[in-house]
């Protein structure tokens, strides 16, 4: 997967949204989605950040991206039920979704986690992506081959000391895929849904909950381009319901 190559056409002509497309793994996305045909929507909570992914994207010469800035913290069903819409009203379909945005916390016990840490954890990491999904599932039931991609976390994959709620929303993600894909697998085969799990990446918040890492020797966002173009096309047309580790 990680050697996949992908086809100049891949994306070509499919509308695709990119949550945290701002910056790391979510700009990397957004940018070898559009260099592969597709029209990107930029979501993010930090405008500016989305304009300079937009920016770089026109300046390619790829396909004209939008942005929908909003957030996930803060939104309830009418700002996600505005999001589709906007989509729906704007592009008239959505063939994918790669749900990148992500809130985190520095290392601790659980005995020192509040309520509020967990509720940001948990509504921001499992009820907006599952509300985004909701909200734009009519779009993507229309489409011919849709893939929605919702990014898990390697110690939610296998639970580890003081990564505490970070890690408890990151498993949620996992099992909300595989209900998710049970739900679609007869009614829906043109759609499918599973898990990434990218591992160590350099990307800003990698930095921020291991700052005393060396952070130039892992990986960086754009080697792990081709095994998002894999699951994003149509050649994992097969593969749902996974949790796919990198």
């Amino acid at each position: 997967m990680k050697n996949y190559q992908a086809p100049a056409n891949l994306l070509q002509d499919r509308v695709i949204l990119v949550t945290g497309a701002g910056d790391g793994l979510g700009r990397a996305a957004a940018l070898s989605f559009a260099a592969h045909g597709a029209t990107v929507i930029l979501h993010g909570r930090h405008t500016a950040r989305l304009e300079t992914v937009y920016d770089e994207i026109e300046q390619a010469g790829y396909p004209q991206a939008a942005i929908i800035p909003l957030d996930l913290e803060k939104a309830d069903d009418k700002a996600f039920e505005g999001l589709a819409g906007s989509i729906g009203l704007q592009l008239k379909r959505l063939d994918g979704i790669l749900h990148n945005a992500t809130a985190g916390h520095t290392p601790m016990p659980l005995e020192l986690h509040t309520v509020d840490q967990w509720m940001t954890m948990m509504r921001v990491n499992v009820a907006a992506p599952v509300a985004i999904n909701r909200a734009c599932m009519p779009l993507l039931k229309q489409a011919p081959s849709a893939s929605i991609i919702m990014t898990g976390e390697s110690h939610g994959h296998v639970p580890a000391a003081f990564w505490g709620a970070y890690a408890v929303s990151k498993a949620a993600i996992e099992t909300t895929v595989k209900i998710w894909s049970q739900e679609l697998e007869n009614l829906h085969p043109n759609l499918r849904i599973n898990t990434l799990i990218p591992g160590p990446v350099n990307t800003r918040l990698r930095r921020k909950t291991h700052p005393g890492e060396a952070h130039e020797n892992l990986p960086q966002p754009d080697d792990l381009m081709p095994a998002y173009l894999w699951l994003m096309g149509d050649d994992s047309r097969d593969i749902k319901g996974q949790s796919i580790v990198l």
